[in-house]
């Protein structure tokens, strides 16, 4: 099944299991966590289901695909934010049929009052119009108040800051509104894992690794899983 036509059942359970958010800087976290692979060391983070569910389930969903392996970084901002590139134009390697099928849906803007823009916060990146978030996200390097219920914040790194200020003192260009690293930070390869659960092979890149996603992660039944999951917090 197409993941959008289950983004409305997710947002029918999720209101039907009665979320509070709380006005705090510190949503419930997921289960699930992801980690990216960059020259400079490794960046864990999870997600902010309570906050944004749909945003949740579908960068989960691109990472479960190796969508963001060979992606880079494209924005390095010091002091405000690091931004990934789109993965359809930032990859190295080419999309399959599956990655294809996925790498450009958009996710409407999820934002909740008292959800704020902070160091180690991610949040969608997107053009002009407020559903155009893709998969395309920033990491905060400091407060951001102007950001605040304009950009859809999901998550949070939990595991290297340390890694995200190295990539500050890269030597940068400006062009246009961007300030980026002169050389490429590329995301060489990515994995995620449950806590509690065993944690899964790593997803490089490789028909080995493709074959094993088609098999651990059919469309239906890895979003019903990830429902459940989200819905257990």
């Amino acid at each position: 099944m197409p993941f959008w036509h289950i983004v409305p059942a997710l947002l029918s359970l999720l209101s039907l299991a009665a979320f509070t958010v709380a006005e705090t800087d510190d949503p419930v976290l997921s289960n699930e966590r992801v980690v990216f692979q960059l020259d400079q060391g490794d960046i864990e983070f999870a997600f902010f289901p309570e906050v944004a569910p749909v945003t949740s389930a579908h960068i989960f969903q691109l990472v479960q695909l190796g969508l963001y392996e060979s992606n880079q970084i494209f924005r390095v901002d010091k002091g405000f934010v690091a931004q990934t590139s789109d993965v359809v134009s930032g990859r190295l390697l080419a999309l399959n049929p599956q990655q294809q099928e996925f790498a450009s849906k958009q996710v409407p803007l999820e934002v909740k009052e008292g959800v704020k823009h902070h160091e180690g916060i991610l949040s969608m990146a997107r053009g002009g119009d407020p559903g155009s978030g893709s998969s395309s996200f920033f990491i905060c390097y400091g407060t951001a108040p102007h950001l605040d219920m304009q950009y859809g914040v999901f998550g949070v790194v939990l595991h290297g800051m340390d890694v995200m200020h190295k990539l500050e003192g890269l030597p940068t260009k400006r062009e246009g509104i961007f300030v980026m690293p002169v050389d490429r930070v590329t995301i060489h390869n990515t994995y995620w894992y449950i806590l509690g659960k065993p944690m899964p092979g790593l997803t490089l890149p490789g028909d080995t690794a493709m074959a094993i996603r088609k098999e651990d992660a059919g469309c239906s039944a890895k979003f019903k899983d990830l429902k459940q999951r989200f819905l257990a917090l």
